[in-house]
């Protein structure tokens, strides 16, 4: 068998190796090895933090089907949009930047927003994620202090808005509020609630809630804004509106579009403005306000005016009119104008007498009028400058200028007490000088008058007068046939009277009497009048609404000295 041939290029390769071995010596290198370490995937060095595009962060799996139009990706997968992450156990990233997520999905934006669900769907056209929670379960958002709950839970990332459309409850540190449509925006901290809405403080001692179909709330400042009718309740009474502001930590409302105020002793305040402290009880009213006293039967009526709750009392102005009534309103009712209407409770301390209680503490009220009064009842009218109705005792105090009529009949003086008895005039005094004129016919007037007068009253008519001090009488009695043909002027210390029918019965006074009694063809004029006489028709109130009726007469009146001071 013969050798085999060996060509010169085999021969030739040992000295070659020798030489790369050679060369890669000199030049430092080793020659060249296979590299075994795993290829992993490179994130891009772009700026990820951009509102349009949706990045997946991480995932411990991902797997793409040749033909699908997304990736499935699993276990702690983590989404990122613009200041946004999503994070889930598993999710269907789809090319057109959609997402579906599903087990522990939870929403997060920086350290102050968190959204919790189920699963999560997300369309980048509508930049919309949709939230679903398990039966049984609520998709739960959480921002500082304020939680929200619902069933389905919509987020728009774009505008940065949360909403829900099958009912949900949102909390914070003071209220808790549920309806069946809601909105919230963590970024302004105002949410807007409609449909079934329902505010419940969560103060335990202080009770409040607020029921209305349409709520603007700001979780910051706990303010709700209504703008439908609205009721809002507290333990203190019920305030009706349709439109204002409630301020649910500081207890005060601005209210507008007539609202109104009750409070929880029955009484009412209305207007067309109100602005209501809760806390300190204090109301105050613009516009055709109306003041209800139920338990006292009375009704206050003004331009602007104050309410204080806890002092049961009032101030109102601008023609302000004060209506005081019996159980039946349309009867027996006394309107009473003057430029400032008062109302006070006045409470009248217990009395102890060697430890023993001698007198109850009590309590009434007093609706005080002045200056520039006028008032009107049907069977009572007057004017005075300054008046006091005290409730409980059924009194009526005039001072300064006061003038009563009845009937055909005139009373004036320098101070007019009335007491009242079942809502009719029971009783008058005047302690400090009176008059009294009753208009006969024409310019024929009987006249009383003395330094005090006491009369009484019987079916809305006189029944007895005393006058004491100084009597001076001026009276024209009634012949058979009802003429008048003579004329009586008297003087005396004291004078007792009964009437009939308006006229006089029986007259006596004492203990000297001084008078003359002259035929009426044969009486001079100063015969007719008394010198304190002044017949005051013209500035009496002829009906209700008479009573705003301040005539430059009536402030004459009022500018000159006291009645009696001439006498």
């Amino acid at each position: 068998m013969g050798s085999k041939r060996i060509s010169p290029l085999m021969k030739s390769l040992p000295l070659l190796a020798a030489l790369v071995l050679t060369l890669c010596a000199a030049w430092g290198r080793t020659p060249l090895k296979r590299d075994r370490t795993p290829i992993r995937p490179m994130l891009p060095s772009i700026n990820r933090n951009v509102s349009d595009k949706v990045f997946l962060e991480k995932a411990d799996v991902l797997r793409k089907g040749r033909l699908d139009d997304f990736q499935e990706v699993v276990g702690n997968v983590e989404f990122r949009k613009g200041g946004m992450f999503l994070f889930c156990d598993s999710a269907l990233f789809f090319t057109n930047d959609s997402i579906e997520c599903f087990g522990n999905v939870r929403m997060q934006q920086g350290d102050t927003l968190f959204v919790y669900a189920d699963e999560l769907v997300y369309g980048d056209s509508s930049q919309i994620a949709t939230l679903y929670a398990e039966p049984g379960k609520l998709v739960r958002l959480v921002n500082r202090d304020v939680q929200l709950t619902t069933e389905i839970f919509n987020y728009d990332l774009l505008y940065e808005l949360g909403y829900y459309d099958v009912g949900g409850t949102l909390w914070d540190k003071e209220n808790k509020l549920t309806s069946w449509y809601g909105e919230y925006s963590p970024s302004s901290k105002e949410a807007l609630f409609s449909d079934d809405v329902h505010l419940h403080s969560l103060r335990q001692k202080d009770p409040l809630d607020i029921y209305t179909d349409e709520m603007i709330y700001n979780t910051a400042t706990h303010t709700a804004l209504l703008d439908t009718v609205s009721r809002i309740v507290s333990k203190d009474g019920t305030i009706y509106t349709s439109y204002g502001i409630y301020n649910t930590q500081t207890q005060q409302a601005d209210l507008y579009s007539r609202s109104l105020v009750k409070a929880s002793n029955g009484n009412t305040l209305t207007g067309d403005t109100l602005y209501y402290d809760r806390s300190n009880g204090v109301g105050h009213a613009m516009g055709n306000i109306v003041l209800t006293d139920s338990a006292n039967h009375a009704i206050l009526t003004g331009e602007r005016g104050y309410y204080y709750e806890l002092r049961d009392s009032a101030i109102i102005w601008g023609r302000a009119l004060a209506r005081q009534f019996t159980t039946d309103r349309n009867s027996d009712t006394i309107y009473l104008h003057a430029d400032t209407i008062r109302t006070r409770m006045i409470v009248t301390p217990a009395k102890y007498e060697a430890d023993t209680l001698v007198a109850a503490a009590d309590t009434t009220h007093h609706i005080i009028g002045a200056p520039h009064v006028r008032f009107y009842r049907t069977d009572l009218q007057g004017i005075c400058d300054s008046m006091t109705i005290v409730q409980k005792d059924s009194m009526l105090y005039m001072d300064r200028h006061p003038v009563v009529w009845s009937d055909r009949r005139q009373i004036f003086g320098n101070r007019i007490e009335v007491h009242l008895q079942d809502s009719t005039a029971d009783w008058a005094r005047l302690p400090e000088f009176g008059f009294m004129a009753e208009l006969i016919e024409d310019e024929f007037y009987n006249q009383m008058s003395g330094k005090e007068m006491y009369a009484t009253f019987e079916n809305q008519s006189i029944r007895h007068l005393d006058v004491s001090g100084n009597v001076e009488v001026i009276y024209l009695p009634q012949e058979n046939d009802s003429t008048y043909n003579k004329i009586a002027n008297v003087e005396s210390s004291f004078l007792a009277a009964d009437f009939t029918k308006q006229q006089i019965d029986r007259m006596k006074m004492w203990p000297e009497t001084h008078g003359t009694m002259t035929p009426l063809y044969l009486a001079k004029k100063n015969l007719f009048y008394l010198p304190q006489f002044r017949w005051l028709e013209a500035l009496r109130p002829k009906d209700p609404m008479d009573v705003f009726n301040i005539s430059p007469e009536m402030l004459q009146l009022f500018s000159e000295p006291p009645f009696g001071s001439r006498q």
